[in-house]
């Protein structure tokens, strides 16, 4: 899209300029709309589950911005032939009870007769325009705090090639089941300064796009992530998504890493999230309040950096 010229929409208060997690369009003075699609291929086995985590991972990205999600359409794609249609039925029974428990109305959808399978949803929400957080108003002394453990893909690697155990797997589902509703709503009232949701380019590509779009440097203390229980011992056995080179490539230079920080944590940081966790920069005083806040509901929630004036790296990890 960066190719495209887009033209320039002066109701259009976040578009595509740095990589946030959601539009943002002004109806009026006190209303827009926030607006997001996501769909993936299955990354657990029951169909349930995967319909469930499609749908928060959807949500996660208004409630990333500080809005309320709406309404939502489903995005389908599934073989016509040879995979039974009450998998699909059962994949939107899971979706539909996340919807509604966050008081989402579905609207519709759309699908495809596609071989692989994938599953999501397009969502609107609707935000107060002045009170919009986005990924790039993090400020020189604010912390940095993250919401949930890192180490999904890795997990969901080691559940295909039969090397997760039980309590991983556990482990990885309740961290994807939780939403992120209510730390969207403890963020916006502590005065967060930016915000974005961790998924597919991981804790490291997400927090380069708040550094690079706020003009400033993010300091990362690897020590601590939380992690997964069991994501660094498959780290350790290859248990890694394309997304580990990928995601490398795609912050490049911009990224440093201390020679102190171990290959299998330093692929944690670069592994892509499903349904992850808020990386929630706010004035470093207040970082404590909102952590206690949190910590109830999301019990791995921690203050893992700071942000500093911009230097040679957008990001700086220890």
């Amino acid at each position: 899209m960066g190719a495209l010229d887009i033209p320039r929409d002066p109701n259009l208060i976040v578009g595509i300029e740095t990589a946030d997690d959601a539009g943002v369009y002004r109806l009026s003075e006190t209303l827009a709309l926030i607006q997001t699609v996501d769909f993936f291929t299955p990354i657990v086995d029951d169909p349930f589950n995967y319909g469930r985590i499609s749908a928060l991972n959807s949500l996660n990205d208004v409630w990333a911005m500080g809005g309320t999600p709406v309404t939502a359409l489903a995005v389908t794609c599934f073989p016509k032939k040879g995979v039974d249609f009450q998998i699909l039925g059962e994949i939107m029974r899971g979706g539909l009870q996340v919807l509604t428990e966050n008081s989402v109305a579905l609207v519709g959808g759309h699908s495809v007769d596609n071989g692989q399978i994938m599953f999501g949803y397009a969502v609107t929400g609707t935000i107060d325009p002045r009170r919009v957080v986005t990924n790039r108003g993090a400020r020189a002394g604010d912390a940095l705090i993250l919401t949930k453990a890192i180490g999904t893909g890795i997990v969901s690697t080691g559940i295909k090639f039969g090397k997760a155990s039980e309590e991983v797997m556990r482990a990885s589902l309740d961290v994807m089941l939780l939403a992120g509703r209510e730390a969207a709503r403890a963020m916006v009232e502590a005065g967060a300064t930016a915000a974005t949701d961790v998924t597919g380019f991981a804790l490291l590509g997400h927090a380069w796009e708040m550094a690079r779009g706020s003009g400033v440097t993010l300091e990362i203390d690897s020590a601590s992530v939380p992690l997964i229980p069991g994501a660094l011992e498959l780290a350790a056995d290859g248990m890694l998504t394309s997304g580990d080179e990928s995601n490398r490539l795609y912050v490049g230079d911009d990224v440093t890493i201390d020679a102190g920080v171990c290959t299998e944590l330093t692929s944690l940081l670069f592994d892509p999230q499903t349904a992850g966790g808020l990386l929630i920069a706010l004035d470093e005083p207040r970082a404590g309040e909102l952590l206690a806040r949190l910590r109830p509901a999301y019990p791995d929630a921690a203050i893992i950096g700071r942000v500093s004036e911009r230097r040679a790296h957008l990001i700086e990890v220890k």
